[in-house]
Formats: structure tokens, sequence, C-alpha cells
């Protein structure tokens, strides 16, 4: 359930805001009448979004206890770290700047005089979103199964619907630079445990056969079948019986991409943007 609940609370939050910030500068300049627009994108991208989550879970279903699904859990765990990785060190950079940005965007789409443009702005940054929550739920679903995903995702999503609510209709002020800097840290290890997974799936399927020797045995403590086991497992990447690569590749990228974050010159908006 934690895993879920961080997920959706970050994608939530960027997904709500984006919309808040349309919708926002739409009323500022009087465009009320274009709300639908940006609405119609919306509903359009989550449809998508929601509807690519169904049929994917199925299709691999049916392969259940097989190499085909064993390969597809693979991929998505690679994919799924892959995101959370471009998506944790862009928005470090961009944070700041993504009022501006969606700003001209749309500015850009009236002096066109393309409606279809705000929809298609709006289907394109939710849609973005959709799909990227849809990948990581399905690497949860295939590490943990579907028990608690459900209750974590919507607490998640009500609390990133309430952060954006607050900073545009009650006038609250959220740095989002550090929020979302939190929520990366957070979510690198959850990245970082995904990866493990996919190193112990390709070292099952004998496609890397080295390193295999197990570092320790912790099951008779910590059993990854228990409630705080499984826990552990979807959250921090725990495993009672790890490789010696799986454990390295944990590692090397919890400090490659803590590094980044550490290191990284952070984006300073313009007076615009300000």
């Amino acid at each position: 359930m934690a895993g879920a609940f961080f997920i959706f609370l970050r994608e939530g939050v960027e997904g709500s805001l984006i919309v808040a910030i349309l919708l926002a500068y739409l009323a500022k300049i009087g465009r009320r009448d274009l709300f639908r627009d940006i609405y119609l994108g919306v509903v359009s991208a989550l449809v998508l979004a929601c509807a690519a989550g169904v049929v994917l879970y199925l299709t691999v279903h049916t392969y259940a206890n097989t190499t085909g699904q064993t390969i597809f859990e693979t991929a998505t765990y690679i994919l799924a770290a892959a995101l959370l990785t471009y998506m944790t060190l862009w928005l470090h950079h961009h944070a700041r700047s993504l009022s501006t940005e969606l700003r001209t965007k749309v500015s850009v789409a009236l002096d066109g005089r393309q409606r279809l443009g705000l929809g298609l702005l709006a289907f394109q940054a939710v849609g973005r979103e959709g799909l990227e929550t849809m990948v990581f739920t399905l690497a949860l679903v295939f590490a943990q199964g579907t028990g608690g995903i459900g209750v974590g995702g919507l607490l998640g999503l009500a609390l990133s619907l309430a952060i954006a609510f607050m900073m545009y209709r009650l006038g609250k002020r959220i740095n989002l630079g550090k929020f979302f800097t939190v929520l990366g840290v957070l979510l690198t290890v959850f990245a970082a445990g995904l990866l493990a997974d996919a190193i112990e799936n390709l070292q099952q399927l004998g496609w890397i056969p080295f390193l295999h020797q197990v570092v320790w045995h912790s099951g008779q403590f910590i059993s990854e079948n228990s409630t705080f086991g499984d826990i552990l497992h979807v959250f921090l990447g725990y495993a009672s019986s790890p490789s010696v690569l799986q454990l390295g590749v944990y590692l090397v990228y919890v400090v490659i991409v803590a590094t980044l974050l550490i290191r990284a010159p952070k984006h300073r908006p313009s007076s615009a943007a300000s």
C-alpha cells in the first residue's frame, strides 16, 4: 500500500497541478469558455490510460506462471525504474518553471486559434502521467499482487488533489522543488527495489548466469511472505535472500541517483516565472 500511495501522490500532484495551471490561466485571461476543451482532454487521457492498463494486465494474466509472464514483468520493472529516474531528475530541474512553460504553450495555442490544441495539451500532459502511473501500478501488482494497491492509490490521489486545491484556490504556498525532491528520494529507493526484482528474474531465467551467490538469509526473521516483509519488499526492495548482483545493482543505483539529485544545479526561474 505504501508504494501505491507515494506513486499516486506524486503522479497525482503533477497531473492535478498541470490541469490547475491551465484552468487558472484561462480564467485569468477571461476564457472560461475553453474549460470544456481541457476537461475533454483530461477525461480522454484518463480513459486511455485505464484501458491500456486493463488490457495489458489481462493479457499478461492469461500467461500466468509462464516464461512469457516473467519476461514481461521484468521489462515492466526496468521500464518503471527508468521512468521514475527520469521524472525525478527532470522535475528537480523544472518544477519551479512548470507554470510558465504551460502558460506559454496555452498562449501559442490561442494565438493560433487552435482550440483543439488546448485539449491536446491537456491530453498529452495528463495522459503522460496516467500512462506512467499505469506502468508503475502494473509493476506493483507483479511485485506484490493487488492487495492494498487500491486503498494506497486512492489515499495518495486524494492527498494530491487536496494539495493542488490548497495551492490554487486557498492561496497556500508549497515549495514544489523540495516537495518533489523528497518524493523523488523515496521513489528512488522504490525504483532500486524494482531493479533488484528485475535482476532476480533475469538470473532465474538464466540470462545473467553470474554473481548469483546469496549474500544473506533473513527469511527466518522477516519473511517476504509476511505483511511486514511484503511492505519492506515493495517499498524498500527488501529481499530475504538477495544475490550479490541484486544487492550491488540496488546500492549502485541509489548512490548514483542520490548523487545526481544532490549535485544537480537547480533550474532558476525567470522574472516572468516569479
